[in-house]
């Protein structure tokens, strides 16, 4: 399956013209690089392969991304396309079939030989590797489970690997993926079974259902059996604002994918226009900061224990932009407070505005020792400012005339003070200060 310098007989449709393959590795890994840009779904927490002592590092460089685990660590990725060839015409890919761009495609060996030469260089820990649908999904899938079988078994690569699955692969496919990549990922893509029949009418949501179900089983199968099969999990991508649906939808959908197939992260991607775009796509993409309240809702679902339906129900089915979705619930539900710091279980202590996990833990141990007072919330982490209005403690209890002030949301979010530019003549009127809640507190709100 090599590629040489002759014209392929493939066509790009509306095109009526052969595609000319670069050559030129270089080239390719430009177009292959650029074209794995869209998907979000990159990050190598949970791996527990481990490579020979030396040899780690990170660089800036075509193809290389950078994501975090957890603990804080920043890894580098070499993040490419197999290819950008795909038989799909999902309307939102800048790689569909119906698209004018610029096609390349690696061998197996290529991107061996690619990820193997950037490791030893230092640039790289470990490799995302996705593809456009060459010819079926089994023929894709084959392809790319041969890159990985070469990387760990003829060259004993211990970087990271993060695969991404095919739906309706077949399972063989995905079990000899899993046996070999750390982490792999099968794509929702869009929210609801109507958004793929509108857009991308190749792609079925009960296909990828079952290939992510596929996983999940074999993930719990190999636990069993104390084996190894996608050690890293599994992730999926949601693109945000291609259509109209709404993220109370959105959630509902990541919220089951969670519970149905245990999935370790759900990514959320902001619609990118791309050119030649199709009439039924927005014009321009959706706000940045939808995707990031997406994501902080995303993790009060996982980690506090909100339900998806709390944070945009049918009475608020689109996230406020504004402000976090915590202290958007609490606003709506306020006679859930004061909540006392010194009894509530953490449960309801991670239901306050500017308590997170860890504060809500050091309040549970700090509590056992002596009652806890306003001025121990700084000591234990807390955002103070933000927690002060919803609980009680040892020498603070706000009335529910407080908690229930009409200006109480402007109180908590001030103002920011807008930057000034070298050029600007003058400074721009400040906005005025809301009048303290109670003269004890001023100044802490």
């Amino acid at each position: 399956m090599g590629i040489g310098p002759a014209v392929r007989t493939g066509r790009k449709a509306g095109a009526g013209s052969a595609v000319l393959l670069p050559v030129d590795p270089q080239k390719k890994l430009a177009i292959l690089a650029d074209a794995a840009k869209y998907d979000a779904s990159c990050a190598s927490s949970g791996g527990s392969r481990r490579a020979a002592p030396g040899g780690l590092g990170s660089a800036e460089g075509m193809g290389i991304c950078h994501s975090y685990t957890p603990d804080g660590r920043c890894v580098s990725l070499l993040k490419i396309l197999l290819t950008n060839f795909c038989i799909y015409d999902c309307t939102y890919c800048v790689n569909r079939i119906s698209s004018d761009t610029p096609r390349a495609r690696f061998t197996p060996e290529e991107v061996v030989s690619l990820t193997l030469d950037f490791y030893r260089r230092n640039y790289i820990e470990g490799l995302f590797l996705s593809s456009g649908v060459l010819r079926s999904p089994d023929h894709t899938m084959e392809e790319l489970v041969r890159v990985a079988r070469l990387l760990r078994e003829d060259h004993g690569f211990a970087g990271y690997i993060h695969l991404k699955v095919v739906p309706g692969a077949a399972p063989e496919l995905i079990e000899a993926a899993g046996l070999h990549a750390d982490r792999l990922s099968a794509n929702v893509e869009l929210p609801t079974e109507a958004d793929l029949a509108r857009l991308a009418p190749e792609k079925k949501l009960p296909v990828i259902d079952e290939t992510m179900g596929r996983i999940h089983l074999r993930r719990t199968e190999a636990k069993e059996e104390r084996r190894t099969f996608a050690p890293a999990g599994q992730s999926t991508q949601i693109i945000v604002g291609a259509t109209d649906t709404p993220d109370a939808t959105i959630l509902a959908t990541s919220s089951r994918l969670y519970e149905t197939h245990r999935l370790r992260r759900v990514y959320y991607s902001a619609f990118s226009p791309i050119p030649g775009a199709d009439v039924r796509l927005p014009a321009k993409s959706p706000p940045l900061v939808r995707e990031h309240r997406l994501y902080e809702a995303d993790w009060l679902i996982r980690f506090y224990g909100f339900e998806a339906q709390e944070l945009a129900g049918a009475d608020a089915p689109q996230l406020d932009l504004g402000i976090d979705p915590k202290l958007a619930w609490a606003l709506r539900n306020r006679a859930y407070f004061p909540v006392d710091l010194n009894i509530a279980p953490r449960g309801a202590l991670l239901r306050v505005p500017g308590i997170g996990v860890r504060g809500a833990e050091r309040i549970v141990e700090a509590r056992r020792h002596r009652r806890l007072r306003i001025a121990d919330l700084g000591k234990l982490r807390v955002a103070k400012n933000r927690a002060l209005p919803f609980v009680v403690a040892a020498d603070h209890n706000p009335t529910a005339a407080w908690i229930d002030r009409d200006d109480l949301r402007e109180r908590i979010v001030r103002p920011q003070a807008a930057q000034l530019s070298l050029f600007d003549a003058a400074a721009p009127a400040a906005a005025p200060e809301p009048a303290p809640l109670a003269p004890a507190l001023s100044g802490e709100l």
